[in-house]
């Protein structure tokens, strides 16, 4: 499931495929821009924002993208059997001498403008993996709403950019509170320890391969049983602190993970 740091390893890798090389074919397979052509771009960069991405041409073009639920990016070398998925599915391919990069499942893709980002990315909050990062005003932003659930203010992307689902279960479990209580009951110190804990998970899964929020050694994963995560995912089995089963329950289309005796309300 993308996110913020997912989102990040994506742009590092097209980057790396892309930047500084001239495309020599291009194939956007969605109606609005399926006669946009850009062989003979030089691609200048590939940036993430939040869960966007944005790849950037020579001539002020930018290729937005976002991977929502299933999206991916998969780069391919020359001869490579193409794996991401069937051919239906795919909605962009971006082809150098050296590599070619298809987009499968892309609920967005457009081409804009690079002037003209800010109308697809200026209403994100503070970017958690990006130079713009301020823990301030992203807590300003979550306590402006203070009825509002905790699990909506954190997928919020105008409060602060890159939490996806997986990390606002595991950051309700760490604070012990359930995504349904109002960001208002959260006690100052326990909010904005809420705030610096979604930085450290988000900058400690930046470039590891699998996420994880129960430990960033070995040896911490050993004492949780190897276990990577503390709730996502874990419905019906054992929480790993008090050994209370955790329970799943569907919002907005997402399920929700959580642990009834651990998450019984804030602790300050």
């Amino acid at each position: 499931m993308p996110e913020g740091d997912t989102v990040l390893q994506t742009a590092a890798r097209l980057h790396a495929a892309l930047a500084g090389r001239v495309l020599t074919g291009s194939d956007l397979r969605v109606p609005r821009f399926a006669t946009a052509d850009l062989t003979g771009r030089a691609v200048l960069d590939v940036t993430a924002r939040g869960k966007h991405l944005l790849t950037r041409f020579e001539g002020d073009l930018t290729l937005h993208s976002h991977l929502r639920m299933e999206g991916a990016w998969r780069v391919y070398a020359p001869g490579d059997r193409w794996r991401g998925g069937p051919a239906h599915q795919i909605r962009a391919v971006l082809t150098t001498a050296e590599h070619t990069a298809v987009g499968y499942r892309l609920p967005v893709l457009e081409l804009l403008r690079t002037r003209d980002e800010e109308q697809v990315v200026g209403h994100l909050g503070p970017d958690l993996l990006g130079p713009d990062w301020d823990p301030e005003t992203a807590l300003d932003n979550l306590l402006a709403e203070p009825d509002r659930p905790i699990g909506e203010a954190l997928l919020d992307q105008r409060n602060l950019a890159g939490i996806g689902n997986v990390y606002m279960c595991e950051l309700c479990f760490m604070a012990r509170v359930t995504p349904w209580v109002p960001m208002g009951e959260l006690p100052l110190p326990l909010a904005t320890r809420l705030v610096s804990t979604a930085k450290q998970l988000l900058e400690a899964n930046r470039a590891r391969p699998m996420r994880t929020t129960t430990g960033t050694t070995e040896a911490l994963r050993r004492a949780h049983g190897r276990e990577r995560l503390f709730v996502y995912g874990r419905a019906h089995r054992p929480c790993l602190r008090c050994r209370t089963p955790i329970r799943v329950a569907d919002r907005d289309d997402r399920p929700a993970y959580w642990c009834p005796h651990c998450q019984s309300g804030p602790t300050g």
